[in-house]
């Protein structure tokens, strides 16, 4: 090893041991799962809730070595590039009790949870201080292939094209529920993560993981293909919580292969197949206030009929307006003929 390697390789190893160093909590005795503590972490690794998250570099390098922390069921994992990465053992991740909750391999959607029974919102964290994430696929969104009312159908997704065999990653660690064929989706493979969000990979022209694995975020779990109801090769990417889909955009931008949040507020009315990331919410906190305005200036409004012997001076005199704002209001000129029973706008 070069010298400048052994530098690369201290340095790594003093980051490394900062990290674990965050893993050590005051209560911990050997053997003993515990929980991270990642205000401490957030010291060491500053990760604001609300900054992008880069899509994970996973290393084409084998691993070297494995080293133990506190904590038996974490463990840091060194590649011969001198990167390194958190890997977390099933028991650890199973410790929260997710994967144990209507688990099925023969329904998309095992749940069968009623809307109602939702809260308005709530808080999940996508990545922690050992959390990783990595996108699917980095590319862009077919115009058609958005997430919304498609061809009169509810489209549960976004469809981002690729070319057959190229590499789809999980995005977060977790476990996978289903890896088989799966009518319109093809070969299709679904991972439910620690924070009970679940994530779909359809179309696959490979699986190459089986259900019951645990995999780690930016494992490859297929090769990108064109089965089941597709018209050309592209990866149908769906997230969903408690068996309810929502855009997969509120959570990654997919162009950029970004996370855009690792605290994310999910809401119930995100569910809602008219509900997009692509929505202007300042746009449509100005149409309802628009709206109001409108509804007010409907219950302001006055009409008369017009009877035998009216004229637009008089109907104006006696509504206290004038000619010009009749017209203006009626989309008529002043020398305009004035229909019996005909009804105008006074105000």
């Amino acid at each position: 090893m070069t010298s400048t390697e052994c530098r690369n390789a201290a340095a790594v190893l003093m980051v490394i041991a900062a990290a674990l160093a965050c893993l050590v909590p005051s209560e911990a005795s050997a053997g003993t799962p515990v929980r991270i503590d990642t205000m401490k972490c957030h010291v060491v690794l500053p990760r604001p809730a609300l900054s992008p998250v880069p899509s994970l570099v996973t290393s084409p390098s084998d691993p070297i070595d494995t080293l133990d922390t506190v904590n038996e069921h974490v463990k840091v994992i060194l590649y011969g590039d001198n990167t390194w990465q958190y890997y977390k053992t099933p028991e650890f991740q199973g410790a929260t009790g997710v994967f144990d909750e209507c688990w099925s391999g023969y329904t998309t959607n095992p749940y069968n949870a009623e809307l109602s029974s939702l809260p308005e919102s709530w808080s999940v964290w996508l990545v922690d201080s050992l959390g990783q994430y990595h996108c699917p696929y980095i590319g862009n969104i077919h115009y058609r292939g958005k997430f919304g009312i498609r061809r009169g159908r509810r489209h549960q997704g976004v469809d981002i094209p690729l070319r057959t065999g190229d590499p789809v990653h999980a995005a977060f660690t977790g476990k996978v529920r289903i890896s088989k064929p799966w009518g319109a989706y093809g070969n299709l493979v679904v991972i439910r993560h620690e924070n009970g969000l679940e994530t779909f990979y359809g179309h696959l022209s490979q699986r190459l993981v089986e259900a019951g694995d645990w995999v780690n975020a930016g494992e490859v779990i297929g090769l990108g293909g064109s089965t089941g109801r597709s018209t050309g090769p592209h990866l149908h990417f769906e997230t969903r919580y408690k068996g309810f889909a929502f855009d997969p955009q509120w959570l990654i931008d997919f162009q950029k292969g970004e996370l855009r949040h690792r605290l994310f507020v999910l809401k119930k009315k995100y569910f809602s197949p008219y509900s997009s990331w692509e929505q202007d919410f300042e746009d449509e906190l100005r149409n309802e206030e628009d709206d109001k305005k409108e509804d007010a200036e409907k219950a302001a409004m006055k009409f008369h009929v017009i009877r035998s012997g009216d004229t637009l001076s008089k109907i104006a005199r006696n509504n206290g307006t004038t000619v010009s704002a009749l017209c203006r209001l009626n989309g008529i000129s002043q020398n305009a003929t004035l229909k019996i029973g005909r009804r105008i706008r006074v105000r």
